[in-house]
């Protein structure tokens, strides 16, 4: 089965808190923007390790790149 923006939107909502998820992409590379208040406090390189984590083997295996935007509400809301 192919990964679709939509299998990834699940993976992630599923493994995190999120207050507002966006992922886009071609099958093979993706780009999401990431809500999160459990991204308080952390540098930019820790969110995205978390994310990481929560997708696991897929990012080796499903997954061929993901950029993201990782936010947390706060920041979202004053863009």
């Amino acid at each position: 089965m192919a990964t679709t923006p939509e299998l990834i939107h699940g993976y992630i909502s599923a493994g995190m808190q999120c207050t507002h998820l966006e992922v886009e992409g071609d099958g093979q590379h993706f780009q999401a923007v990431i809500v999160s208040p459990a991204f308080a406090g952390k540098r930019s390189i820790q969110r995205h390790q978390m994310v990481y984590a929560v997708l696991g083997d897929r990012m080796r295996e499903e997954i061929h790149a993901l950029s993201m935007k990782t936010f947390t509400p706060e920041e979202f809301e004053g863009q």
